[in-house]
């Protein structure tokens, strides 16, 4: 997979230019404004996109009532992307993708540009993805010539949810970050973005855009609860269009973002058959009787650290690394295609070579296990609130090729909330500590020991 390490230049910049912060959008979240009176046919939005447990996010939407509202989503539960608009109880525009946009390790630059005004219908609505305009629906109705539209007129406005049959009540789960909207211009995928000569990913660049009077630009640098310039809804383009906050806290504030992308569980890395439920932008998992969930990154050189929180289960949980690879056997007696390597609650430990041996101490429910992978070394040590098991010994080594994040259920259903650096409150479960790596980035709960590193591309790109 091809991943993000620094936005394209401007030709003001001297250096890449990197989207700071991102929103992590869960449960009933989301983001909403009351826009003064207007009429628009004309609009443009842009936003970096990261889902999570394979559901869609409502990226934005505007509404009066179940029969005046529009939104659209990226990407539904099967992969596609989405658009759905009715005025008076009438359907005015229906978009759904053919291609599929599967990967809960990538960000996505979304642009959908209206312009209702022009006369050629397929120049009306135009998607862009990663920089590419997408021509391809299974459905695909146009609004008809100078239509307003729900989403360009309505007063309310939201993003990271939509109205459904009768209230806001549409969710998302996942990531958004520096999300624009433009109020009466019509803007290309090339103005918020380029592709990068060297490595041909499409990258992230400061946009000039005129925003129009409801226009704005959403940045997440602020963490307050309030509707103006210091909430995290704060905009950011000089229109002062802020927006308020619906169940969203500081701690939905992360640093994972398209210019610097953090590792995340995968929800479709998993055992057939496995009930794993994933949420808070596939950081928590409540991991059944024996079942399996494996990181999105792996790696075979460099040092690297991670927390996790036993939320619940303490008596079947397991936390460790495993190589990449299908589960179509045992990880740990041999017959697997990959290998596991865990520490178990009862404070044993358990590799591929058999049985269960003697390790560290036990852990129970509210417990921070550290993970110190050292892939130069080739071996694996586990901290529990910050100290160091079996006396510093490394609980395994010889470990060679890739390797990665792995969490396993032990005889019953164990809730585990992961930090690479994401969030060292844990989803608020904990009070954030803000512990950096050696080179700034990361929010840990304890300082990551010398020379480890948070799981994240720019560290990849410096270390793996």
């Amino acid at each position: 997979m091809a991943f993000l390490i620094g936005g394209a230049n401007s030709a003001a910049d001297t250096g890449p230019y990197d989207i700071e912060n991102s929103l992590r959008l869960a449960d009933d979240a989301y983001l909403n404004i009351t826009r003064s009176s207007q009429s628009n046919t004309i609009g443009t939005f842009s936003a970096w996109i990261k889902t999570a447990a394979q559901n869609s996010i409502r990226l934005a939407g505007g509404h009066t009532d179940v029969n005046n509202r529009s939104y659209f989503y990226f990407p539904t539960s099967g992969g596609s992307g989405g658009l759905f608009s009715r005025t008076s109880g009438s359907l005015d525009l229906d978009f759904d993708t053919n291609a599929l946009y599967r990967d809960p390790s990538a960000w996505y630059h979304l642009v959908i540009a209206f312009d209702t005004t022009q006369a050629t219908e397929s120049n009306r609505v135009k998607w862009y993805v990663n920089g590419e305009q997408v021509t391809s629906f299974s459905a695909s109705t146009y609004p008809s010539q100078d239509a307003s539209i729900p989403i360009l007129n309505q007063a309310a406005q939201t993003i990271g949810a939509a109205y459904g049959a009768s209230a806001v009540s549409e969710w998302s789960d996942g990531y958004i970050a520096e999300v624009y909207y433009v109020d009466g211009t019509a803007y290309a995928a090339s103005d918020f973005g380029e592709t990068d000569e060297d490595s041909g990913i499409w990258k992230p660049k400061k946009a000039s855009v005129t925003y129009g009077t409801n226009g704005f630009k959403l940045e997440f640098k602020e963490t307050g609860t309030n509707q103006d310039s210091s909430g995290i809804g704060a905009d950011t383009s000089g229109n002062d269009n802020h927006l308020a906050v619906t169940s969203l806290a500081a701690t939905d504030q992360t640093t994972d973002t398209p210019t610097n992308n953090f590792c995340t569980l995968n929800p479709i890395d998993k055992i057939a058959g496995a009930s794993i439920a994933f949420s808070e932008g596939n950081l928590k998992a409540a991991v059944d009787d024996n079942g399996n969930t494996r990181g999105n990154f792996f790696v075979n050189s460099g040092k690297w650290y991670w927390e996790t929180l036993i939320v619940s289960g303490d008596s079947v949980s397991t936390v460790g690394i495993a190589e990449p690879g299908y589960y179509s056997g045992n990880l740990f007696d041999g017959s697997s295609t990959a290998k596991g390597y865990i520490y178990i609650n009862d404070g044993n430990k358990r590799s591929p070579a058999g049985s269960a041996g003697a390790y560290g101490d036990s852990y129970a429910d509210d417990d921070i296990i550290g993970v110190a992978l050292n892939m130069d070394d080739g071996e694996v040590k586990f901290y529990k609130n910050n100290t160091v098991q079996n006396s510093g010994t490394a609980a395994f080594t010889s470990l060679s090729g890739d390797h990665g994040i792995y969490y396993q259920g032990y005889g019953g259903t164990a809730t585990v909330i992961l930090n690479t650096g994401h969030d060292s409150s844990f989803a608020g479960n904990k009070t954030a500590q803000n512990n950096a790596d050696e080179n700034g980035y990361g929010d840990f709960y304890y300082s990551p020991p010398n020379g480890f590193y948070a799981l994240c591309t720019k560290n990849l790109a410096e270390y793996g």
